[in-house]
């Protein structure tokens, strides 16, 4: 079961109504989740507070961060695979290109993460 936490720069002071159910969707499809099990978060990030050394930001080109949990990470090119599946599906919802969406693996949740008080292991 991954875990998105998805971090949107954005000039934008909401998100549109049912955008977390749209990502994920478009999660558990890419990567072929069961329902109920591609969980995201999102947040927004004031782009006034978001800048690139020496690069000018356009609303289209803002950024996207994505923090993907996973009880046991995959690993070589099944990240690398699953990295691009998440990124172009992330990009396509939020009508962004893909290359401006960066993901960050977080380490296994497995021991260190509990649902419902029960320790995943």
């Amino acid at each position: 079961m991954p875990i998105l936490d998805i971090r949107i720069v954005t000039a934008e002071p909401d998100i549109a109504p049912g955008l977390a159910r749209r990502l994920a969707d478009a999660v558990g499809r890419a990567l072929g989740c069961a329902p109920g099990r591609a969980w995201v978060r999102i947040d927004l990030h004031d782009a006034a507070r978001y800048a690139e050394n020496d690069s000018p930001m356009e609303a289209g080109g803002l950024p996207v961060f994505a923090t993907v949990l996973h009880a046991d990470p995959p690993q070589g090119p099944a990240r690398a695979a699953e990295a691009l599946a998440l990124a172009t599906c992330i990009a396509e919802v939020l009508g962004r290109p893909a290359d401006r969406v960066h993901l960050e693996y977080a380490p296994a949740g497995r021991g260190r993460i509990a649902f419902g008080g029960k320790l995943v292991e």
